[in-house]
C-alpha cells in the first residue's frame, strides 16, 4: 500500500488531480452549510455581475438565482450521477465479462453477442432515447448512463479473464475441486482489480459529461440543480451574462480532468511495469 501511495505522489498529474477532486468532493458535502438557501430560490436581482456584491461571488442567473449556490448543489448531484452510473455498470458489466472469458463456448457467444448488440448504438443517443422514454429524472438519467456503459467493462474482464484462466493457479485451483464460481470470485476477480479501478475512475468521467449534456439538452431531472442545467439556462444570454454558463463549464472541465488524471495516475501506480516501459 505505501509503495502504491508512493508511485501515485510521484505522478504530478494524479496528484492535482486528487486535490481537484477533494476540493469538489468538500464543496458537494458542505454545500447546504455554505448555501443552506434552495438554489432555486430567487436571492437578488438578475443578471448581477460576479465580484461585486458581497454574498453572491459568481453573479445571479436570469432569474435572480445565485450562481454560487447552484455551482455547489450542482456539484453533489455530479458526483452523485457519477459514482451510481459506474457502480450499475460494475455490476451488470463484470459479471457478464468474467463469465463469457472463463466458460467460453456457447455462453461466451450469447454474451459476447449481447455485449456488441448495446456496443454498436451511439452511447449518448441511446441515453437520449431511453431518458426520454422513462421521463427525465434522477433514476433515469442513472439508468441509462448505466446502460449505455456497461460494454467495454464486459470485454475488458472478458479479456483479462481469458488471460487469467490458464495460468498455474487457476489450473490448480481447479484440480483442487473447487467450484467455478469459487474460482471466479477468489482466484480471477482479485488479478483483475487493477485495470478495472482504472476504468471505473474513466466512466465516472464520462458519466459526469453525459448527464451535463442530458440536462443541457433539457432532459435533466426538472427538481435537481445540476452544472449541465446551469450551462444551458444560461446558453441563451452568453454574450449579455457570460458567467451564468461560464462557472458551471469550468467546474464540469475541472471535475472530468480531475478523474481523467486520477485515472493515469492509479494505471501507472497499479502498473509500474508499463510506466517502466514507456
Amino acid at each position: 500500500m505505501l509503495d502504491f501511495l508512493k508511485r501515485f505522489a510521484g505522478n504530478r498529474g494524479a496528484v492535482i488531480g486528487a486535490l481537484l477532486l477533494v476540493v469538489t468532493l468538500l464543496l458537494a458535502i458542505f454545500s447546504p452549510m455554505l448555501y443552506p438557501q434552495s438554489p432555486w430560490a430567487i436571492a437578488q436581482r438578475p443578471f448581477l455581475e460576479p465580484f461585486t456584491t458581497e454574498g453572491y461571488l459568481m453573479g445571479t442567473d436570469t432569474l435572480g438565482r445565485n450562481v454560487a449556490s447552484g455551482l455547489a448543489h450542482g456539484a453533489y448531484i455530479s458526483l452523485l450521477i457519477g459514482l451510481i452510473s459506474t457502480l450499475v455498470s460494475l455490476a451488470i458489466g463484470i459479471p457478464l465479462g468474467a463469465c463469457a472469458g472463463y466458460f467460453g463456448g456457447w455462453v461466451d457467444d450469447i454474451l459476447m453477442r449481447v455485449t456488441e448488440f448495446f456496443q454498436v448504438i451511439p452511447t449518448f443517443a441511446f441515453a437520449v432515447v431511453l431518458v426520454a422514454i422513462l421521463q427525465p429524472s434522477l433514476t433515469s438519467i442513472i439508468t441509462a448512463i448505466a446502460l449505455v456503459s456497461w460494454p467495454p467493462v464486459a470485454r475488458l474482464l472478458r479479456g483479462e479473464v481469458l488471460a487469467l484462466k490458464s495460468r498455474e493457479f487457476i489450473e490448480a485451483a481447479q484440480l483442487s475441486g473447487q467450484s467455478s464460481t469459487t474460482i471466479i470470485l477468489r482466484q480471477i476477480m482479485p488479478n483483475t482489480l487493477s485495470p478495472v479501478v482504472v476504468m471505473s475512475s474513466m466512466m465516472i468521467a464520462t458519466a459526469i459529461l453525459t448527464e451535463s449534456a442530458l440536462s443541457f439538452m433539457g432532459l435533466g431531472d426538472p427538481e435537481i440543480m445540476s452544472w449541465g442545467y446551469m450551462v444551458g439556462a444560461g446558453r441563451t444570454v452568453i454574450r449579455q451574462a457570460w458567467w451564468i454558463s461560464f462557472f458551471p463549464g469550468l467546474a464540469i472541465l475541472l471535475t472530468v480532468l480531475a478523474f481523467n488524471l486520477i485515472g493515469e495516475g492509479l494505471n501507472d501506480a497499479l502498473n509500474p511495469r508499463l510506466r517502466k516501459r514507456g
